[in-house]
Parts: structure tokens; sequence; C-alpha cells
């Protein structure tokens, strides 16, 4: 079969470019198989991209054994946890594009035939899934799984509680001493944050999605069982050359509905609405927030997963994992979406079973009777908000409380620690948004701040950035439009009253039209960029709102 790569690698006037290839080590017969990039996000920094190493030589070891070529390229990575709660935030979701972009130049400017992406952490699996709709080659993805939870006094302990013992330290609940010691065995080894926050969110929906084998969503990170999938995701990607399966066969409208209902029953990070926002477009559908409010009100949330629930990754992992919650949803999935497997959905399901009905509840005994994330609109966020309902506290579903407002976290956060912010308030934080920011930074900072002072179930937040995926309590973000582009969150003051109402799907601020259109004449789009150079400034010129996904303009919507 004629191959993408002959392009670099047949005939007399590729004589120089075969010379190059050799240098690296190929040899002929190599040369006359598939060349598959191992597109590989590994690095020293993150502890979710650490075993990447292992996992990318079990991937190319079935390549080899099932006929191809492998030849690995990295890209970047930032960890999300040490960017936290500063400067560096900003760097986080514009890391996204240059990972799709890169991707994209390593691949066309070489002519692979296809792909096997190898990724964990926030921004990194999205990014690959934009390039992979982008380029329309064979591509099998190999999530780089969880890590196993800490345990701290036979209880376990995440990474997202860090955050907020710091606050309970500051308010004299928890010692330094005590504080050191969670340290030390919260993390304890490679792996994506054990909780189903944003990383571990999105591997399970790149398996719900059809693009990895089944069980690598949830196979821990350290385990035999992931090498085996490696392995075996090695092989298949020749399987999917030679039969033509692209992600244009896998993607589409169906089983993006279907990642979406996956989503809502795990009760899975927000950030992934602006992911899956942004993979549509690349896919060139039609994405809207309005998509996800429909699915997520007929989708029972039956996941309890931390941080809104007791269990981690390992226990739904030990339940069956993604294949398990699909078997339960599947009255409301499309089931003849193909996958990677070469199998559909119905067929992966039929022999799945559940194992642990404590972490995976029945259809008609959810959680809660719909999905995890819900859409706000309202005179506050006219284009539309997210929050994670599935952990938010019932008596906050409905709440009303006079504002207190910072123009960026780090006042928040001060504020907040200094307990100057009581039960009922409502913390408005703006130009956090994409172009604010920019860079659109998450606020755990200020969420941990809260819930560490024992406000988490009495105090709400309210921005145009936006939340980790460990964040919980009635935390409302990518309130849009963003303040820097003049959106009614830029002229709300200390003391007005914010109305949120999670059932109904609203947030206003008890201003009358008038009101808030005489503020928005005062109030010009005359903000001063925070940064004037380099990447940031180049992003927040381009970037769009978070409504649609936070994209830059190859990925506009038309």
């Amino acid at each position: 079969m004629k191959m993408r790569s002959d392009t670099v690698k047949k005939g007399i006037d590729r004589t120089p470019h075969r010379a190059l290839f050799k240098a690296v080590g190929l040899r002929d017969e190599d040369l006359k198989k598939p060349l598959i990039a191992i597109v590989n996000s590994w690095n020293e920094i993150v502890p979710g991209h650490l075993h990447l190493r292992s996992i990318a030589d079990a991937v190319k070891d079935g390549v080899r054994s099932a006929g191809g070529t492998p030849l690995e390229f990295n890209t970047i990575a930032v960890c999300d946890g040490i960017a936290m709660a500063h400067e560096g935030m900003r760097y986080s979701l514009p890391s996204r594009e240059l990972i799709a972009d890169s991707i994209e130049l390593m691949i066309q400017a070489h002519c692979f035939d296809a792909m096997v992406c190898i990724g964990s952490c926030d921004k990194i699996i999205p990014g690959m899934l934009m390039a992979t709709c982008r380029l329309n080659i064979p591509t099998i993805f190999v999530t780089g799984g969880a890590m196993f939870v800490g345990c701290y006094k036979g209880q376990p302990i995440a990474t997202s509680e860090l955050f907020e013992k710091v606050a309970a330290v500051k308010a004299g609940k928890l010692s330094i001493e005590e504080l050191k010691e969670m340290e030390d065995i919260t993390c304890p080894g490679p792996g994506s944050c054990a909780g189903m926050y944003t990383a571990n969110t999105m591997s399970c929906l790149t398996e719900a999605l059809g693009l990895s084998l089944p069980y690598c969503g949830t196979a821990l990170a350290v385990s035999s069982e992931k090498l085996r999938i490696a392995k075996a995701s090695g092989k298949q990607i020749i399987y999917l050359l030679k039969n033509r399966l692209t992600p244009s066969k896998i993607i589409n409208k169906k089983s993006i509905e279907n990642a979406i209902r996956v989503d809502m029953g795990l009760g899975g990070s927000t950030n992934t609405i602006l992911h899956f926002l942004a993979i549509a477009q690349e896919a060139n559908l039609n994405p809207s927030l309005e998509t996800f409010d429909i699915l997520s009100r007929t989708t029972p949330h039956i996941c309890d997963l931390y941080p809104a629930g007791r269990f981690f990754v390992e226990d739904l992992h030990e339940a069956g994992g993604v294949p398990a919650v699909m078997k339960e949803l599947a009255p409301l999935l499309n089931l003849d979406c193909l996958t990677v497997s070469g199998r559909t959905i119905k067929e992966i399901i039929s022999g799945v079973r559940v194992m642990r009905r404590d972490v995976i509840r029945p259809l008609n005994d959810p959680l809660h009777k719909e999905g995890g994330i819900a859409i706000l609109k309202g005179n506050l966020a006219p284009e539309g908000a997210v929050v994670k309902s599935a952990a938010v506290a019932p008596a906050m579903l409905k709440h009303e409380g006079p504002a207190k407002v910072f123009d960026r976290e780090e006042g928040a956060i001060k504020t907040i620690s200094q307990g100057k912010v009581v039960k009922g308030d409502v913390v408005v934080i703006r130009y956090e948004g994409p172009k604010g920011g920019p860079g659109f930074r998450e606020m755990l900072g200020a969420t941990a701040a809260i819930v560490g002072r024992g406000l988490g179930s009495s105090v709400a937040l309210v921005t145009d950035g936006r939340f980790s995926g460990g964040s919980r309590g009635p935390c409302i973000g990518h309130v849009s439009p963003e303040a820097a582009e003049g959106g009614p969150i830029a002229i709300i003051r200390d003391g007005d009253i914010i109305q949120i109402d999670v059932p109904n799907r609203t947030l206003n601020v008890k201003l009358s039209d008038k009101e808030i259109e005489g503020r928005l004449k005062k109030w010009h789009l005359q903000v001063k960029p925070k940064v004037a150079k380099g990447y940031l400034y180049r992003y927040l010129k381009e970037v769009e709102s978070a409504s649609k996904g936070a994209v830059l303009p190859n990925q506009k919507f038309k």
C-alpha cells in the first residue's frame, strides 16, 4: 500500500533523505516499513510523565512486532500543580495550543504514516487530541495513568487537599508538622494525581471517545497492565494504518456526545468543556455550551469519585473502568460508534459488568439525577458560565449574597486568609480570563483557601478564570464575556448582590438593565495587558472567548 512516508524515502531523489534516516540508525529494511511517530510528552518535571519512557518502549516493541518502524519525538508538558497559584499558571492552558501545533509541525514535516500519542495531565491530552483531528492520520492514544492515592493516618489523601491544608494551617486548624507529614506521603509515585481531576477525566474521555484501547483510561501508571496496553496499542496502530481507520471515522458528533455523557456520569472536571469545544472545532463539528447542558440534564451522575466523592481512579479501575461506566450508561449512548480497537462500543461492553456498586451506582439509583456539570446564564454571564454541580453542597445550589470583588486571584487569597470573607459572601475574581489573565488561570488557590477556612459550604466563588479539577464547592468559572472584553463581571462592585441558581441554570447580579448599561458606558475597553511581550502577549491578542473553548484563530468558529 502507498504510504505518506514514501514522500521522504522512495526514489533516487530521496537519496539524501534516506542517508539522514540512516544517520539515526535506520536500515534499508526499516525504511520499507511504515514510519510510526511515537509522540511522547515525557519529562523529569511532571509526576504524570516521569514513567512515560517505559510506556514508549513498550509501544515501540508493539509497533516493531506488527511490522512498523517507530520513531519517537517529544512535546512539552506543564504540571498544573507546580504552576498553581502563581504567575506560572498563566502558561498552562496556552501550552495546549503549542502542543497541538508542535505535533502538527513534526508530523507534516517528516511525513509520518501514523502516530501513537503518549501523554498525561491536563493540557497535554487535549492538545494531542486537537492535533489528531487536525492531521487525520491513523492515531491511537496511550494515556499515562493515575498514581496511587496517598494515605495519611489510615485515610486517603490527594494533591488538591494539600492546597486546602495550607489554608487550614494559616487558620490555626492544623500544625505545620502535620502538614509536613502530609507533604511527604501525598504523592507516592509517578502518575497523574489520583482523583478525578482534569488529567484523569481526559484520559477516561479519550477512551470513551474511542481513541484508546479498553481500560487504558484507568489502568494505573506503574502497573504492568499499563505496559501491556501500551504494547497492544503499538501493534494496533499498524492495524489502523492497514485498514485506513483514521480519526475522522471515530471522532464525530455521536462519539463526542458519548464522551460528554461519560464525563457527566463521572462527575469530571469543568475543564473538559473547554477542551471538547476545541476538539470538536478541530473535527469540523459545531460545538456549543448548550450541548453540554442538554446532555448534563439527561445524564445521571453515577460515579462517586474524588474530589466530589469518596473514591479514586484506582477504585474506578477495580470497579470495571470506563467500559463499566459505559455499560451502565448504555441506554443513553450511541453504541454503534467505532473505536481504535476495531470494535464498536456495543461490542466492547457486551461482556462487561460493574464490579463495585459503591463506586459506580446503577442508572436508576444515581448520586444525582443530572450530570456533574451545569451551564449557567444570566445578566452576569450572557454567554455562559460553568459550575461542577456534583461538587456543590445541596444548600448552596441556590445562593444569594454580597459580592467581594478582586481583580486578580492573589488579592482574593490574601483577604480570605485574613478571615475577611464570611459566611454568605460571593467572592468575585475577574481579569483572569483568557485575555485578561492572560492565560485563563485556575483558581485552586482561592477555592482551597475558602475550604481550608471551613467556608466551602457557605461561600461562593464566581470568576472569569477557571477551576482546577481539584476544586470543590460552589465555584462558578468561565464567566463570559470576560472582564477584559467588557463583560458585565467588569462592573460588579463590592456589596452588589449575586444570585446563583444552579437547578434553574441562572447567574445574575441584582441590578437593573439600566444600571448595568450605565456602568458599562463608564467602563472602556482600555484595560492595559498584564504582559507586553512573548508568547502570552501573542496569545491574549488572538485567543477566543472561554465560551468558544479559548481557542486561537486557526480553530475559529465558523
